[in-house]
Order: structure tokens, then C-alpha cells, then sequence
């Protein structure tokens, strides 16, 4: 029977510990037992370099380390970082890692004077309580603690990726910049039973591995001159198998005879070795055949000093709190609940580029800590995004810590509704949104407008209408191809209609409409007039649009 002996990190004697060697290093996991996901997610860090490690939850590594010439100064503890629920959460540990026959009992570095990845492990499961807390998790949530950054988990069944070249393409463009912004990837084929569970294909891909992706690029096919002005290009992904052996033995697996199609010096550049050491290229036509799980960590960059592409960050905090006011409750459920789906929290941002990609990540506390005390599950929650009188998108419902959805979004006013699930569910949330330039996301905190000191004297409102222009037939033809680019302005006494030129706007008309609550018609089709003088004859053109109005403020 193998005993757990928990061992100080300087041992035996005359051994020279050191917590990040110079060299770049690997982590290895542990053989003969299941890794976890923060086991694989420390390996596919291992993989990105010094850079993920030292300046995000290793910041004074240099600190802490092992002084053989001043071994005094030593302390006998370590303190990492990681990002938790918006901020990052320091955590302090000793030197005693647990060992069996006086070997690390889980993941490791490949070379055994490096402690780093043991050490984080073990900071890492105190923020839950234990090691084995550590299975609860999944990988997508591990990066996003390890680096603060944004993970994407991408089905490539259900996008049907492997099927539509095109398709498959515009994956590959997504994972090219991923991978060259400097973000974490990883990749796993889903075992839908527990038989499947590290089942190895004939191929050579083990079933429920959480592959880690170390390159992604366009490799040049051919010899000599001809090759580099008329070459074929392949798209291309390298993998790593965190258990350092059991690679794809397909087309260009390390010794197969298609290598022979590429020249020796981009062989060189791409490190092609033929060795069973975990690591292999493989084409993505291949890999999204095979492969059934993606994972994109983007490493958010908001330093405007940098070459590559920066985002603007807007981080808000809410809650879904119950309350018997309908006005003052926050926890209305999904669209499924119409009776009470508006009684939800909700964020307004602006798109102020014609397009604008749009990341948003809506963030619930994690709750694995509370497994025993009977309370570790995540809430099903997820996000629609509207405008008005308009369902733009949603993401997905799903009971995990994080739901993740990237946009294109034209530019314009939308509203994000985060909400649980089902109705008069509570729990503290986090929102955070990315774009291109500032959203100047906040949120919708106001049913009426708010009483002040100048209400007595200047009045205030009675009534509220909501207008909804359903569109414009037969308009004057304003620009030189005989067509209009109209656009419409909505003001309180009146409404007109313009075409967008590149010099100045022309007017193609106005209607104007009675706030009247006893008016049961709800849509109205109106022939555009003049203004000014002509504000009573005729002008080309109609426009359909839909009017409520109604004298209770918070009807609408």
C-alpha cells in the first residue's frame, strides 16, 4: 500500500530546489491516475512560457526562490495569485507537498529541480478546501482563475465545423489570432461514457485528454525557390498530450512520409522531431474531424501601447434578488417567464463603429468551496441582448460558473438581460464587456424619471409613448443612382425623416402623431408632409410605425 508522506519542498539533503528554473520546462502529470483540470490547465501554462507564469500569479517569483548561497533567507512559504470573481485573490502556502515513496503525488515538472507547478497546484486547491475539490472543475473556468483572462468553449459537433469548409476556415483565422495574441488553447475528444475515458483510438488521441494546442500556423509546402514564391500552404495546429507520450499517428504525425513535402529548414523552424514525447502536428482539416471540444482563453489586452489589438473592458457587479414589488425585483428568470422576464437586471452599452466585434462573459461565484455543506451547485444562467422591440442574440442556459458569447454587432443602443433560469432564484453576479472602443455600459437602475427639487415648477411627465418605426415605402429618390439611404429622427413633436448624404442631409419629410391614451390603434400608416410653409401638403412616401401611450409610467 503506497502512504501519502507530505515532504518538505527542500528535500533530501545537498538538493537545490528551485521554484522557476531559467530554462523553458515542462509540467508533467501524474501517471496511473486521472489528472484534473487544473492538472491540465497547469500543463497548458507549462506550455505558453515564462511569461504566463512570472506576470500574472507568479509576480515576485524571483522573491521566493531557493538561495543556495543564502539558504537562510529561505521562509518556507510561497504566495500565488489567481483571478477570482473579478480581482486577483493572493494565497499564501507552506513548503510540504504530498509524495508517495518519495515521489510528487500529482503533477510535476519534467525536470525534478523545478517545483513550480506543485506548488501552484497545492495554492490552487486551498481556495477550494482539498485536492480532490479539484475534479469538480473544468478546464475553460481553470484559465480564466490562472490568467484573468476570457475562455470561449467552442462544440465543434454542434457548429458542424468538420462538414463546412467555410466554416471551418473562419475557426482557424479565430484560433491563428488567438494563439498569436498570446492566449491559451486547449482541445479534448469527448468520452460520452466512463468506458471511454482515456480510450485510445486507432488513431492515437485518448479520449477525455485535454489536449494542449503549443503552435497554430500556415506551413509552407515544397523546396527551394520555386516553393517559396508558388508553394501550397497547409493550415496547421500543434498539440501536446499532457501525459508526455501517446501522439496521433496520422497524416504528418512526427515520422510519416508527407513530412517529406516540406523543406529541412521549415522543418527546422517548426521543430518537427520524431520522438514519443507527447507533442505533434496534425492539419485542422484533421483536427476538426477528430477532435469534438475547443477551448479559446483570450489574454484581454487594454494596454493601448501595445501592437497588438487592445479592447475596452466594462466590469459591472449585480445581483438576482428577490422582492415582492414587481418594480423592485431583480429575479425574473428567462425569456420562458413572460410574466416576469422584465424583472431582471439590465445593462445598456453603445456599438459605436459601424461593426463591432462584442465579447461578454457573465460570471457567477464558484461555488465548489460549499460541496460540503451541500451547496456546490452553479445556478443555470445565461444572457439575452435586445433593442428595442428587437431580439438581437442569446447565449446559452447552462449550470456552470461562466457563460460566454462573441458577437459582430451593428453599431447602436442594445441591452444585456443576464438572468437564472427559473424565476425567484438568487446569487451574485459578474458582467463583463468588451469592445473595440468604450461602451459606456451602466446599468438600467430607473422605472420613471426621479423626483427633484425643480418638479413643483417645471412639471412632470404625464404620460409615456413608445414608438416603433416599422418602415418607409415610396420616398423621393435623392441620390444620383435614383435610390435614398433615409434614417429617422424621433423627437417629442414631431417626426422626420432625412437622407444621409455625404455633403449635407436632405429632408424627405415628417408626420406627427397624438400622445393619446384612449387611442386603441396601435399602428398607423402615415403619407409623409412638408414643413414650414408645406407643413400641410404632400410629400412622396409613407411610413409605418407602432404607438402605445400610456398614463401609468412604468407601463411601458
Amino acid at each position: 500500500m503506497n502512504v501519502c508522506v507530505w515532504q518538505l519542498y527542500a528535500f533530501p539533503p545537498n538538493f537545490y530546489p528551485s521554484l522557476l528554473l531559467p530554462a523553458h520546462s515542462l509540467c508533467l502529470l501524474p501517471e496511473g491516475n486521472k489528472p484534473n483540470f487544473t492538472e491540465y490547465c497547469i500543463d497548458l501554462i507549462s506550455c505558453g512560457g515564462m511569461e504566463y507564469k512570472c506576470k500574472r500569479w507568479i509576480q515576485d517569483w524571483k522573491d521566493q526562490e531557493w538561495k543556495k548561497d543564502n539558504p537562510e533567507t529561505y521562509a518556507g512559504i510561497f504566495h500565488f495569485r489567481f483571478w477570482r470573481f473579478g480581482e486577483w485573490m493572493d494565497v499564501v502556502i507552506d513548503d510540504r507537498l504530498p509524495t508517495t515513496n518519495g515521489h510528487l503525488v500529482y503533477c510535476h515538472s519534467n525536470d525534478k529541480n523545478e517545483f513550480w507547478s506543485a506548488l501552484v497546484e497545492k495554492a490552487y486547491a486551498k481556495i477550494y478546501g482539498c485536492y480532490e475539490a479539484l475534479d469538480g472543475g473544468n478546464t475553460a473556468d481553470a484559465l480564466v482563475d490562472f490568467t484573468g483572462g476570457v475562455s470561449e468553449p467552442i462544440d465543434l459537433l454542434e457548429s458542424r465545423i468538420s462538414q463546412e469548409e467555410e466554416a471551418q476556415n473562419q475557426l482557424f483565422e479565430r484560433v491563428l489570432k488567438v494563439h498569436t495574441r498570446g492566449g491559451l488553447i486547449s482541445c479534448s475528444i469527448r468520452a460520452t461514457t466512463q468506458a471511454d475515458m482515456e480510450a485510445r483510438l486507432d488513431c492515437g488521441l485518448v479520449k477525455g485528454h485535454a489536449y494542449a494546442v503549443t503552435d497554430v500556423r500556415r506551413v509552407r509546402l515544397g523546396h527551394g525557390l520555386l516553393a517559396f514564391f508558388k508553394s501550397e500552404k497547409l493550415t496547421m495546429i500543434r498539440m501536446r498530450n499532457p501525459w508526455g507520450e501517446k501522439e496521433w499517428n496520422g497524416p504528418w504525425s512526427d515520422s510519416s512520409e508527407e513530412w517529406k513535402r516540406v523543406s529541412k529548414g521549415e522543418r527546422e523552424k517548426l521543430g518537427v522531431t520524431v520522438r514519443d514525447d507527447g507533442e505533434f502536428w496534425m492539419t485542422f482539416e484533421d483536427f476538426a474531424k477528430h477532435f469534438t471540444d475547443l477551448i479559446l482563453c483570450r489574454l484581454i489586452n487594454t494596454s493601448y501601447l501595445s501592437i497588438h489589438k487592445t479592447w475596452d473592458e466594462d466590469v459591472k457587479f449585480g445581483s438576482w434578488s428577490r422582492h415582492d414589488d414587481p418594480l423592485k425585483n431583480r429575479s425574473g428568470g428567462c425569456i420562458n417567464n413572460k410574466a416576469t422576464y422584465i424583472q431582471n437586471p439590465q445593462y445598456v452599452f453603445d456599438v459605436k463603429k459601424p461593426e463591432d466585434e462584442v465579447l461578454i462573459c457573465l460570471q457567477q461565484k464558484d461555488k465548489r468551496s460549499q460541496l460540503k455543506e451541500g451547496k456546490g451547485e452553479n445556478l443555470a444562467m445565461g444572457f439575452d441582448i435586445q433593442r428595442p422591440q428587437q431580439k438581437m442574440c442569446s447565449s446559452v442556459y447552462i449550470n456552470s460558473r461562466s457563460v460566454f458569447l462573441r458577437k459582430d454587432l451593428k453599431e447602436g443602443r442594445y441591452v444585456i438581460i443576464p438572468t437564472t433560469f427559473d424565476p425567484g432564484l438568487q446569487a451574485e453576479f459578474l458582467l463583463r464587456v468588451f469592445t473595440d472602443v468604450p461602451s459606456d455600459c451602466k446599468e438600467l437602475t430607473l422605472d420613471e424619471p426621479p423626483q427633484t427639487c425643480w418638479t413643483g415648477l417645471c412639471g412632470y411627465p404625464q404620460l409615456v409613448t413608445q414608438v416603433h418605426v416599422m418602415k418607409a415605402v415610396g420616398l423621393q429618390s435623392q441620390d444620383s443612382d435614383k435610390s435614398s439611404d433615409p434614417y429617422v429622427i424621433i423627437s417629442c413633436d414631431g417626426k422626420k425623416i432625412y437622407n444621409k448624404n455625404v455633403l449635407s442631409d436632405s429632408f424627405l419629410g415628417q408626420v406627427t402623431l397624438n400622445a393619446d391614451v384612449s387611442d386603441l390603434q396601435k399602428d398607423h400608416t402615415l403619407h409623409l408632409q412638408g414643413k414650414g410653409s408645406r407643413q400641410n401638403s404632400d410629400l412622396p412616401g409613407m411610413i409605418s410605425v407602432s404607438v402605445i401611450t400610456s398614463n401609468v409610467l412604468t407601463n411601458i
